[in-house]
């Protein structure tokens, strides 16, 4: 069995005891994500009303930062340059169950 979730505006193929790196879900020790699609064996539950009672459950294990982004912009002949920088932080989850629902 496994499932699609959606989180962070991303999309992640998931199965019961799989850890993956999503974007922070704040100060949460236990996490109830809804899912997109659900397959187990050959049922495919994709429709909101299949979908009314099913659940991921996931723990967070821990927390990564992701690699420097550096952006720098310039205008010619205006004397205007700004140098910017980001890191993204993730959360580490591992899917605890899938219920259908």
């Amino acid at each position: 069995m496994y499932a699609v979730i959606e989180t962070g505006g991303k999309q992640y193929r998931v199965q019961e005891g799989e850890r993956l790196e999503v974007e922070r879900l704040g100060d949460v020790d236990e996490v109830t994500l809804t899912p997109v699609l659900v397959v187990d064996g050959d049922a495919v539950l994709a429709t909101p009303a299949q979908l009314a009672g099913a659940t991921v459950t996931a723990r967070v294990v821990g927390e990564s930062k992701g690699p420097k982004v550096i952006g720098f912009t310039y205008k010619s002949k205006a004397n205007e340059r700004r140098r910017w920088g980001h890191r993204q932080r993730y959360a580490t989850i591992e899917i605890t169950g899938i219920k259908r629902g």
